[in-house]
């Protein structure tokens, strides 16, 4: 399977599994069947029911097409809009476990899903997707036009490697903690180590834990004592026992 290379925030190259052609095709599919289901429902709502077309038929030309595009801007904006609030992902994605990162980070922008967006039109609007189709079969990273104009990439959340988020740890009331530099990290610098080390684990990447380490050291000044395992653990349980001190 094709294995998308990404640059985290500490400088530590991890890979994920691209999305394959088939779930990224079934996923639009879905998505479209989902676009259709609401034309289908505005049809009948507001065109046949609240008799709209009677309505326009004393419009001139533009304003008729005017009220059509109100209506249907939701189908146009669809894949903005959804990738935009569910972080990388739409209905049809959410349901085949993909989704849309950037390729030096984890979190697309809007400026990136805007990107994406506009190139559609090359994309899926001309040759019937054909154009699509081909660039992701050839492209080494599985992108689109929209992709790699955008510097994105679109992931498959199908692996068992389970990534948790959070940076909670469970400490008891009694523990020591032995690495008070741990407070010249954040948040965001622990949630991403976090991310690593439970990665690593799964995947028994030895090289991928001695460099994040390696980087842990060179922010805090903290000096590894015993197996990575073990550091790792200490750094996250030592961050949350001062930061839920404080």
């Amino acid at each position: 399977m094709t294995q998308i290379p990404i640059n985290t925030t500490q400088n530590v190259r991890i890979s994920f599994t691209a999305a394959s052609l088939g779930d990224r095709i079934l996923a639009s599919l879905t998505d479209f069947l989902i676009k259709i289901a609401y034309g289908i429902l505005i049809y009948f709502v507001f065109f046949y029911w609240f008799g709209m077309y009677e309505r326009m038929a004393t419009m001139d030309y533009w304003s008729m097409m005017a009220i059509i595009a109100i209506f249907y801007f939701p189908i146009m904006i669809y894949s903005l809009v959804q990738e935009s609030v569910f972080e990388g992902q739409t209905l049809g994605k959410r349901a085949f476990k993909i989704k849309v990162v950037k390729i030096d980070g984890y979190q697309a922008s809007f400026g990136d899903y805007l990107i994406r967006w506009l190139f559609r039109i090359v994309d899926f609007s001309m040759l019937n997707g054909l154009i699509a189709l081909i660039a992701v079969a050839a492209s080494e990273k599985n992108q689109r036009l929209g992709d790699m104009a955008a510097g994105t990439g679109v992931i498959s959340l199908k692996n068992n490697v389970t990534i948790d988020n959070t940076i909670l740890e469970e400490i008891g009331t009694e523990y020591v903690p032995t690495f008070p530099q741990v407070i010249r990290l954040s948040d965001n610098d622990v949630r991403i180590i976090k991310e690593n080390f439970i990665l690593a684990r799964q995947r028994q990447d030895y090289q991928l834990l001695e460099k994040l380490a390696a980087k842990i050291e060179l922010v805090t000044g903290i000096k590894k004592t015993g197996s990575n395992i073990d550091f790792f653990d200490t750094i996250l349980k030592d961050y949350n026992y001062y930061t839920q001190s404080m």
